[in-house]
């Protein structure tokens, strides 16, 4: 009887590939497709794989052949093929966990880093909570500081921008079931940048996000990985669609209170009281938010982490964002619901005179006292 399968199976497989170009009659997907037939046969000839069927687990044992479809920008898959099951190539800018920090060219030419070592716990701690290895400090800022010294002509003149740096740590080993992967991989890499928002340094125009939240308590919040920026991208199309720079998204739980905006920290003033959303698991712990909570104190201001309701944000002063992207951003305006509020801006505001000393510090124009500029020549 398995002769007769055999045979017959056989039968109905030759000519499958000795009419293979007839295919090419059919539209140009299925020419394509015909190609991939010719090329790369579909299986092989074996009736059964190699495989201990009484023992079989539930683990990665990689099957022949898998199928690979591209999708452009706008949405469009291509055709796909078949290929032998293997590694495929990827951009380093695919994401994973990653931190982001700056280098900075000095007037006199040298270049340094702002706080990478801050970058480089926050990137620990991140790996931590999801059950990743992670480098040294001393590895991270290294790597940082090679990766930033080869592409020093990169590093645009003083005051016209700055080299963005992402450091980038991801699971690379496979792993078929819900587990940790058995091999990770570090890299850094670099790009030049100027300002984030296309209003440069112009004040920002916000929108309250009520239906959409970014995080809740016990998830990962708190960690700088896609996880943290995927769920704000439907939020934040819909509101630049409606002409708004960026969203604020509020609590998971009352809706009430504010968290963060899609990339970037929020500071709210009323009086001398600066506040800003406590990191309570569901923020991200800025280190540019970190500086400028500090440089404010020293220019007596006080400052509050704490819960931070709607209301107080709408009865503000100012309102400014902060984040290695972003800088110090001002906010000209924000809506809820349907009331829409105008704040302070321009030269004699806080954030404006914040903002000089952050910067100043950066780009090596005011004394660095407090040891946060690391110099790489």
């Amino acid at each position: 009887m398995f002769k007769a399968i055999s045979s017959l199976r056989k039968s109905l497989v030759l000519p499958l590939h000795s009419n293979i170009r007839t295919l090419q009659t059919f539209s140009k997907n299925d020419a394509q497709a015909a190609s991939a037939l010719r090329e790369k046969p579909l299986y092989q000839d074996d009736e059964y794989a190699d495989v201990d069927w009484d023992n079989l687990g539930f683990g990665l044992t990689p099957a022949d052949y898998m199928y690979v479809m591209k999708c452009s920008k706008d949405g469009e898959f291509t055709q796909g093929e078949l290929s032998r099951f293997g590694n495929i190539q990827l951009s380093p800018s695919a994401g994973a966990i990653y931190e982001g920090t700056k280098a900075y060219r000095k007037e006199n030419g040298k270049l340094h880093l702002f706080r990478p070592d801050h970058n480089a716990v926050r990137m620990q701690l991140g790996a931590e909570r999801m059950l990743m290895p992670s480098p040294s400090v001393h590895q991270f800022v290294d790597a940082v500081k090679q990766t930033a010294f080869a592409n020093k002509r990169w590093v645009p003149p003083s005051g016209k921008g700055s080299l963005y740096i992402r450091p980038l740590l991801m699971g690379s080993g496979p792993v078929l079931g819900l587990g940790p992967s058995p091999e990770y991989t570090f890299i850094v890499y670099a790009s030049p940048v100027g300002n984030y928002f296309k209003e440069g340094i112009a004040a920002l125009n916000l929108y309250v996000e009520e239906e959409y939240v970014r995080a809740a308590p016990g998830g990962a919040g708190g960690v700088k990985s896609i996880t943290n920026y995927a769920p704000v991208l439907k939020a934040l199309s819909r509101a630049k669609s409606r002409g708004f720079s960026d969203v604020l998204y509020l609590d998971s739980v009352k809706k009430k209170y504010l968290e963060e905006a899609s990339s970037c920290n929020v500071f709210v003033i009323k009086g001398r009281t600066i506040s800003t959303p406590a990191t309570n698991g569901t923020i991200l712990e800025g280190i540019t938010r970190k500086s400028v909570m500090e440089i404010a104190s020293d220019q007596g201001y006080e400052v509050v982490e704490k819960a931070v309701h709607v209301d107080e944000v709408m009865d503000a002063d100012e309102v400014f964002c902060t984040g290695t992207a972003v800088g110090v951003a001002p906010v000209g305006t924000i809506t809820y619901q349907d009331k829409r509020v105008e704040y302070e801006t321009g030269d004699e505001s806080v954030c404006q005179k914040l903002r000089s000393v952050l910067v100043g510090i950066q780009t090596g124009s005011i004394e660095d006292t407090k040891g946060w500029v690391t110099c790489i020549n």
